[in-house]
């Protein structure tokens, strides 16, 4: 199947608007803090009040940084991350009471656009456990043999209706919307850094992998994608 093609101005105000949703909720509990304070005398209400500002400016900055890794530039061209910079953002965002992260990873400089496929994975991999659970993130091998595996494990599992096509760049009816663009992004990501995305899912995991394409795989999927984009180019990523 022919991969999508998203207009680079479309990629940008979707990813704009994944980046305001997740935003918008603490900041609108500051403000609400900050009413409070406001209009409150009683002590009580106030220390109440300072407390929500204290945990919804924690959980704004927590969402940004890791925003600032998983979508923005982060470097110059080229750049690479350290993955310990990736671990420090995934715990800030992803690990809590509920929610437990193993990170089997070790830490090296890695080109920033597998670093941006591993948060992005971290991501759907959170979204598939909304009661919270344990995500395992796995990195072998090196250089450009790097291989990732993402799990999630806890109740109510469950993996987005349409996650494993927009990984694939092939949305369900050729549409993405704000709700399926980080998907989509992260298969953007992956195909850019010649890797290639599985998906299993049962009744007790999602397991997410992505690996390095064969160089013949490579080809026939560059061949492919210059055909079908010619008239609508994908925006490049890096």
């Amino acid at each position: 199947m022919s991969v999508f093609s998203l207009d680079a101005l479309d990629l940008a105000a979707l990813l704009c608007s994944r980046v305001c949703h997740d935003v918008i909720s603490p900041v609108g509990a500051i403000v609400n803090g900050l009413e409070v304070l406001e209009e409150e005398k009683d002590a009580e209400m106030r220390a109440f009040a300072i407390d929500l500002i204290k945990k919804s400016a924690s959980t704004a900055s927590a969402r940004l940084q890791f925003c600032r890794l998983a979508f923005g530039a982060a470097g110059s061209a080229g750049a690479s991350i350290d993955t310990g910079d990736a671990e420090l953002v995934a715990r800030g965002l992803l690990a809590d009471e509920r929610t437990k992260l193993e990170w089997n990873a070790p830490r090296v400089l890695m080109a920033k656009n597998k670093v941006k496929l591993i948060l992005n994975l971290c991501l759907i991999a959170a979204a598939s456990i909304p009661r919270g659970g344990v995500i395992t993130l796995t990195i072998e091998g090196e250089g450009n043999d790097i291989g990732m595996r993402v799990e999630s494990r806890g109740p109510n599992l469950r993996l987005a209706h349409g996650v494993p096509a927009l990984l694939a760049g092939t949305p369900e009816n050729g549409h993405v919307d704000a709700h399926g663009i980080q998907a989509f992004y992260a298969g953007l990501v992956a195909r850019d850094s010649n890797m290639q995305i599985d998906v299993d899912v049962n009744a007790e995991r999602v397991l997410i992998s992505a690996q390095p394409q064969s160089k013949g795989e490579s080809l026939e999927s560059a061949l492919s994608t210059t055909s079908d984009a010619s008239d609508n180019p994908q925006v490049a990523l890096g």
